[in-house]
């Protein structure tokens, strides 16, 4: 089934009867060439680019839940590849390439929004650091452009640029960043994913792996052995516990960052803005919701809530930058687990067990790089050869010394 505008049409017409299921529900069969673990964007799109990109046809996405019940439907929806370091900005702009024809390769719309984002300074020492950025971003082909205080009031005059604590004094732009609908994501994989041959089994856990003689043979799971030529784990902040089910440790930490979505308003933001004295990020979406979040609940935890004081925090943020939040009513708030990395970048690599590879620690970078993400791991499941835009995301690199700090708070996972 594809989808078009002509097939709309025609089922409206005719009552919605011809629709069908966007994807089989399988059960799965005793062995396949390549195995996912994790039914999130990350495992959905890796599953995609195996079948599509390197002709990989007996592939298996097991998850746990169903499908999207993840990190990839617990998030505030930003895509943007305006990093700062060489190993992360040509990954983040292969990212965006992906994200922009990402509709027409899938036939699936997942409401792509290149509505851009502008992450606003407060201090002069900020403008020369997102004039770097900004100058790091044009090198590796992305869009960047530095506004001063006047372009950010021509394009948010309501902002409270006169702050005596956090004068607004200007901004970076990068416009062809903005949103998608993440669920839109997951369902787009799945189905196109499905269409190939790649079978995607719901409500099937890993409980372990088949090990001998150091090489991986199979997942012992909930409905029962599976054998594999190869895994691939793609658990987001299950990651740490799913591999050490295979004995290896990794180094990451697991915490739950909070999203939150206000009542329905008019529209007031027409991108995505983010607060440069605090960790605050605000859009607004189709049905008029405010939907933000900020920093990372700062203990360990595998539970998809949040604590009340990083709504304060979140909330003051909100305020500290955009006074008429205020009088917004919250509708609701979420949790995902994030698996944050040593240096706040992630891993795309073999394991020391042979035919096992990770695909974690995304910080809070994991949606905006399901595209690349997926291609990078498809590549090195296919051809055992890193992506030429992810060699720096080795697991080893914190043993050799080569970490990729991008924020630069060093190995303090919980700050990143």
């Amino acid at each position: 089934m594809t989808f078009s505008g002509f097939r709309v049409i025609r089922e409206a017409l005719t009552g919605h009867k011809g629709w069908t299921p966007l994807w089989r529900d399988p059960d799965p069969q005793p062995s396949y060439d390549i195995v996912i673990v994790g039914g999130g964007g990350h495992g959905l799109a890796t599953a995609y680019h195996l079948a599509a990109v390197f002709g990989q046809a007996r592939v298996a996405v097991l998850e746990k839940g169903y499908l999207g019940s993840g990190n990839i439907g617990r998030n505030t929806t930003i895509i943007r590849s305006n990093y700062l370091l060489p190993g992360n900005q040509p990954f983040y702009e292969f990212s965006m390439k992906l994200w922009e024809r990402m509709e027409q390769d899938l036939n699936f719309n997942a409401m792509v929004s290149q509505r851009g984002i502008l992450n606003l300074l407060h201090t002069d020492a900020q403008r020369d650091a997102y004039r770097r950025r900004g100058n790091a971003m044009l090198l590796s082909g992305a869009d960047a452009e530095l506004l001063d205080q006047a372009g950010v009031r021509r394009m948010y005059p309501w902002l409270n640029f006169d702050n005596a604590r956090f004068p607004i004094k200007g901004g970076l732009l990068q416009r062809r960043a903005g949103t998608a609908r993440h669920d839109g994501v997951a369902w787009g994989y799945a189905r196109a994913a499905d269409q190939r041959g790649v079978d995607i089994i719901q409500n099937c856990e890993v409980t372990g792996f088949r090990i001998e003689g150091g090489r991986v043979l199979g997942v012992e799971t909930t409905r029962g052995y599976i054998g594999a030529g190869k895994v691939g784990v793609a658990a987001a902040g299950s990651s740490s516990r799913v591999m050490a089910l295979a004995g290896l440790r990794l180094p990451i930490e697991s915490h739950v960052l909070q999203a939150f979505v206000s009542e329905g308003l008019k529209p007031v933001i027409d991108g995505v803005i983010t607060f440069g004295a605090g960790h605050f990020y605000v859009s607004q979406s189709d049905k008029g919701g405010l939907v933000f979040g900020g920093d990372i609940d700062g203990y360990n935890s595998y539970a998809q809530r949040g604590n009340l004081p990083v709504f304060e925090d979140v909330l003051e943020g909100g305020m500290a930058l955009m006074p008429r939040i205020g009088r917004a009513r919250l509708l609701r708030a979420w949790g995902g687990v994030m698996d944050m990395s040593m240096d706040g970048s992630p891993i795309i690599d073999r394991t020391p067990v042979e035919g096992l590879y990770l695909n974690a620690g995304w910080c809070y970078g994991g949606f905006k790089a399901t595209p690349a993400s997926g291609y990078a791991f498809a590549h090195l499941l296919a051809t055992d050869t890193p992506h030429e835009t992810a060699t720096a995301y080795r697991l080893d690199r914190f043993a050799r010394g080569h970490v990729i700090d991008e924020k630069g708070v060093g190995a303090t996972p919980n700050l990143h």
